[in-house]
């Protein structure tokens, strides 16, 4: 298992670490730190499959303020991990990454808000001197120190965890491991119903009610469902513009027509003056 600790922190340090490198570009989703674990394991199709599944339970989760969300990315290598190395199943994979999720965000909001603010005075007094190099190594040290810590949580967990998890999946009752896949198979509608409750309009429940219906009455794939979502929303983009053309075109017919009368009346006004 040293090798595959090895690997996950790997992937985990290149998708969290690299996510802010390349400014925002969302390789910490879950979807893209599935995929980069499970092609480190051997196994991209299982990397796909959890990251899709917990793509969509993490869907909804955001930092606001003081409030911690799970953290995805320790959360989807340790649990993509375990389910390709250590026989877990897919269900239990998911359910595991919930609180693995929870400790990790405490884990970063730690390391940034107590343990690396020791370096702003640092960072204070070398920007005073205006030692541009002293700057630059101070920045990409801290930023290196910060994801190698991570990135080691990662590997000691699945390090140490493997036996264990191993033992304790082994020794797990039928009925236990039914309830696991059972909550597992729901956590992404849970994902699904943190995002529509940031985002949920009532324009937005006719589409939301035909999603529903192709998918769950007519059984569409989603490909087929997004196909149809793409068609839909070119329709509702031409009919805006169209609209919108429509708009323009009477508020200048009408300026033309303003303009008009006001030089018809000072026409009048100059012929009786």
């Amino acid at each position: 298992m040293l090798t595959h600790a090895l690997l996950a922190a790997l992937a985990v340090f290149i998708c969290f670490g690299g996510n802010y490198l390349t400014g925002q570009s969302m390789l910490e989703r879950p979807l893209v730190v599935g995929l980069v674990t499970g092609l480190l394991m051997g196994d991209m199709r299982q990397g796909i499959l959890m990251g899709a599944s917990l793509e969509a339970i993490f869907l909804g989760n955001v930092n606001i303020g003081g409030v911690i969300s799970a953290e995805p990315v320790t959360a989807t290598a340790i649990s993509t991990t375990f389910a390709i190395t250590a026989g877990v199943s897919k269900g239990a994979a998911l359910t595991l990454a919930i609180p693995i999720g929870m400790l990790a965000a405490f884990m970063v909001m730690f390391l940034k808000n107590v343990f690396f603010n020791i370096f702003a005075p640092v960072m204070d007094k070398i920007t005073a001197e205006g030692s541009e190099a002293k700057l630059n190594v101070l920045q990409w040290g801290t930023w290196v120190f910060y994801y190698l810590i991570i990135s080691s949580v990662t590997f000691a967990g699945i390090l140490a965890g493997s036996g264990p998890v191993n033992a304790f999946v082994k020794n797990i009752p039928q009925p236990v491991m039914n309830g696991l896949n059972a909550s597992g198979g729901l956590l992404p509608a849970v994902g699904f119903a943190m995002l529509m409750k940031l985002l949920w309009d009532n324009k937005l429940a006719l589409y939301y009610l035909l999603g529903f219906v192709l998918t769950a009455y007519m059984k569409l794939p989603a490909v087929a469902v997004a196909a149809i979502c793409v068609v839909i929303c070119v329709a509702v983009a031409q009919n805006d513009m169209r609209l919108n053309k429509m708009a323009a075109e009477g508020v200048k017919n009408a300026n033309q027509a303003s303009n008009a009368h006001e030089s018809k009346e000072a026409e009048e006004e100059d012929f009786f003056s």
